[in-house]
C-alpha cells in the first residue's frame, strides 16, 4: 500500500544552511514520507544542497518566485523582513505550481525535530489551516503583544477557507512586513492573531512536545523515556525551535542570551542532540566545499549581540528598528 506523502516548505540562505540542512534530516528521519520544497535564497544555498544529494528536496530559486511586486518590497526590506515577507508566498507558489498538492506545511529552518510527527497530523484532521501558539512563560507574557502564534509552523489545505487564509496573508505581507509592531502588526506573526476568530476551520495545535522555545521551556519538566527519547511533561518532544542559537567560527556553539538562562537553564538533553546534529553537518558541508563558511560568527560579533539582547531596554530597541534594517 502506498503511503500519502506529507509536503513541506521552507526558506533560508547560506548563512542558515547548516541550521536548514539539520532541520531537514531531521524532518525526513521522523516523517519518511516528507516531500520538502526549499526556497534557496541565494545561489550558494542551491548548489550545496544539490551536492548533499537530499532526494526529499526540490529547491526553487528565489528567482522563480519573486515578481515585481516582491522586488519592489525587497528594495524596502532587510534580510529578515524580507524572508518573513515569503513566509506566505512560498507555499502559494508551491500550491500554485503543484495542482496535485493538497495539504502543505510552511517551518522554519531552525527547527529540529525529535520524534514521529504523526500525532500533529492526528491532531490536525481535516482542518484548513493548522498554527501554533507561542505559549509564553508567565514571565514573558508581556510578549505576547507582537503576536500569538509562532510563524513556525503553519499548515494550509487547498478547499476554501484554507486558500483564502493563505492569499489574504501573502497580501497583507505583501504591503507590510517590518521587524516593528505598528497598527496592530508585527512581521508576518501578528496577522495569524485573527485567523482562529476568522475562520471555523483553523486548528491551534495542542501537542505538549510541539513548538517548545526559548521563550517556552522554563514552564515544562525535560526527561527521558525507557527507550532515551526525550519527553516534555511526560509526552515525546517533537520539535524544538531553536531561537538565539548561533554557530561560532570555531566550531564551537553558543546557545542562548541570559535573557533566557538567567531564569532557567536551556534543557541540555534537547541542546545536545541539536549540537551533535549540526557538528556533523558542518564536517560534510565543509568536506565537499572546504571554504565554506556562511553562518559562522566570530565569538566577538555573538557576544555583543548577546549583551544587547541582555542590557538594551525592549523600548529602545523598538525604536531603533524603525531606522535600522536588520
Amino acid at each position: 500500500m502506498q503511503v500519502k506523502p506529507h509536503y513541506f516548505c521552507t526558506l533560508f540562505d547560506s548563512g542558515y544552511l547548516f541550521k536548514g540542512v539539520a532541520m531537514l534530516r531531521s524532518l525526513a528521519q521522523h516523517c519518511p514520507n516528507a516531500n520538502v520544497f526549499v526556497l534557496c535564497m541565494d545561489e550558494q544555498t542551491q548548489r550545496i544542497l544539490e551536492r548533499l544529494n537530499l532526494t526529499f528536496i526540490t529547491c526553487i530559486p528565489l528567482r522563480d518566485i519573486e515578481n515585481d511586486d516582491l522586488r519592489k518590497a525587497k528594495a524596502d526590506r532587510g534580510v529578515a523582513e524580507y524572508c518573513w515577507t515569503l513566509s506566505p508566498c512560498l507555499p502559494h507558489y508551491v500550491l500554485e505550481k503543484n495542482p496535485d498538492i493538497d495539504f502543505i506545511t510552511y517551518l522554519d529552518a531552525d527547527l529540529l525535530f525529535y520524534s514521529s510527527i504523526a500525532p500533529l497530523f492526528e491532531e490536525i484532521g481535516s482542518a484548513s489551516i493548522a498554527i501554533i501558539e507561542h505559549r509564553f512563560s508567565p514571565r514573558l507574557q508581556d510578549r505576547e503583544v507582537n503576536g500569538r502564534f509562532c510563524v513556525e509552523w503553519v499548515s494550509f489545505r487547498r478547499d476554501e477557507q484554507g486558500m483564502a487564509c493563505l492569499n489574504r496573508w501573502r497580501e497583507q505581507c505583501i504591503e507590510w512586513c517590518y521587524y516593528r509592531l505598528e497598527e496592530g502588526r508585527m512581521g508576518d506573526q501578528k496577522y495569524l492573531d485573527e485567523w482562529p476568530e476568522r475562520y471555523s476551520s483553523c486548528h491551534i495545535l495542542l501537542h505538549p512536545g510541539a513548538g517548545i522555545a526559548p521563550w517556552n521551556y522554563s514552564q515544562y519538566y525535560f526527561d527521558l523515556d525507557g527507550a532515551g527519547h526525550i519527553t516534555v511533561d511526560g509526552s515525546p518532544l517533537i520539535f524544538y525551535h531553536f531561537h538565539q542559537f548561533q554557530l561560532l567560527e570555531s566550531h564551537k556553539f553558543d546557545r542562548l542570551s541570559s535573557f533566557y538562562t538567567s531564569e532557567c537553564k536551556e534543557p541540555e538533553l534537547i541542546y545536545d542532540a541539536y549540537e551533535q546534529e549540526l557538528t556533523t553537518i558542518i564536517g560534510e558541508v565543509t568536506m565537499l566545499f572546504p571554504s565554506f563558511k556562511a553562518g559562522l560568527k566570530p565569538i566577538s560579533t555573538v557576544t555583543t549581540r548577546r549583551w544587547i539582547q541582555q542590557f538594551v531596554p525592549m523600548w529602545f530597541k523598538e525604536i531603533a528598528r524603525k531606522f535600522i534594517r536588520y
